[in-house]
């Protein structure tokens, strides 16, 4: 970056910091927690952040003005405002164009930009969403080009813009990451793109900004920005099958799993189970939550979601098994909690 690149961008972050102080200072505390439209941590953020500070800031400023040119003509007597028509032509016709048509022009750039990858070619990355959680697909990324699957999680390279291809498998969902970009809809039979760049290592909440049942409030999901030597060291290790347990309770554990059916809707790649139905828990160990961020990835609630996913969070597709006793129970949540 140069000289004068750098001093504009400063002035752009300092502009922006004292619009949030001045004009935006009633949400405050929404600059706060991993999910947040006003703490940007990419490109993309930044831009729908500063449109959405000129348009909250201009229309203040329009209504204000509004507001007391309303209240002056209520005081004031009718002599004093001579030439009405023009008062209605310029700020009932001119004004309102000239306006808005600055305003589209800006909006289109900034559409424009969101798009924009800078001549790089962008990682792509798969999203399907279900009731209610979130199926992640890495396409040619595998040994022999096959597709990397896991759930409610991306982990992508800082600096590097992603290609996000979206769709829903059942009714229509909404990904949306505040932190990194706009909202897309995910429309079942139809792909939607967005691109996505992170500029700024660590975790950064999504959600679902679209109702779509009675669980919606419950399907989040994490995108993790890492350094691009660390998502290599990633990407290289998802792509290892599950490790062979390393004591007999997690043997047992393994064993129980598979005994139980649970691997006709869910794979675990090194294991008969082989369903496409539910999310892939190859490495589920390694993910920061369960059921699509409604429980802490711990054994304990790994054993709490197998026996009562249903009370957790009712409807989803997953069925509750009480009939696990609770050896074989506690032996499964071990197991799968040591899929990293």
């Amino acid at each position: 970056m140069d000289r004068r690149s750098g001093r504009s961008e400063g002035r752009r972050r300092n502009w922006r910091g004292a619009a949030l102080a001045g004009g935006m200072g009633l949400l405050a505390a929404c600059e706060r927690g991993p999910q947040s439209a006003l703490h940007p941590a990419g490109r993309n953020a930044e831009a729908i952040l500063d449109l959405t500070l000129i348009l909250v800031a201009g229309g203040g400023v329009i209504f204000l003005f509004v507001m007391a040119l309303a209240g002056y003509a209520v005081i004031a007597r009718p002599e004093r405002f001579p030439g009405s028509r023009a008062w209605i032509i310029g700020g009932g016709l001119v004004f309102p164009i000239v306006t808005l048509t600055a305003l589209q022009v800006y909006e289109f750039a900034v559409a424009r930009q969101l798009s924009d990858t800078g001549g790089v070619e962008p990682l792509r990355i798969e999203v399907t969403g279900y009731m209610w959680w979130w199926e992640v697909r890495y396409p040619d990324v595998g040994d022999g080009g096959e597709v990397l699957r896991t759930a409610n999680r991306l982990v992508i390279p800082a600096g590097r813009p992603v290609e996000v291809v979206v769709t829903a498998a059942d009714v229509i969902h909404s990904f949306w990451v505040p932190s990194l970009g706009g909202k897309m809809d995910m429309i079942p039979g139809h792909e939607n793109r967005l691109i996505l760049v992170g500029e700024r290592p660590g975790t950064y909440r999504g959600q679902c900004a679209e109702y779509c049942g009675a669980q919606h409030a419950l399907m989040a999901f994490d995108v993790v920005v890492e350094p691009p030597d660390r998502f290599e060291e990633w990407l290289a290790a998802e792509r290892r099958p599950a490790a062979e347990p390393d004591g007999p309770q997690r043997a047992a554990g393994r064993d129980a799993f598979l005994r139980a059916g649970c691997g006709s809707c869910h794979t675990v790649r090194g294991t008969p189970a082989n369903g496409a139905a539910g999310p892939d828990l190859t490495h589920v160990g390694g993910r920061g939550a369960l059921a699509a961020g409604t429980l802490p990835n711990t054994p304990e609630a790994l054993a709490g979601w197998i026996a009562g996913s249903q009370h957790i969070k009712p409807e989803n597709r997953m069925p509750s098994f009480p009939i696990l006793g609770g050896d074989d129970l506690h032996a499964i949540a071990v197991w799968l909690e040591s899929l990293k």
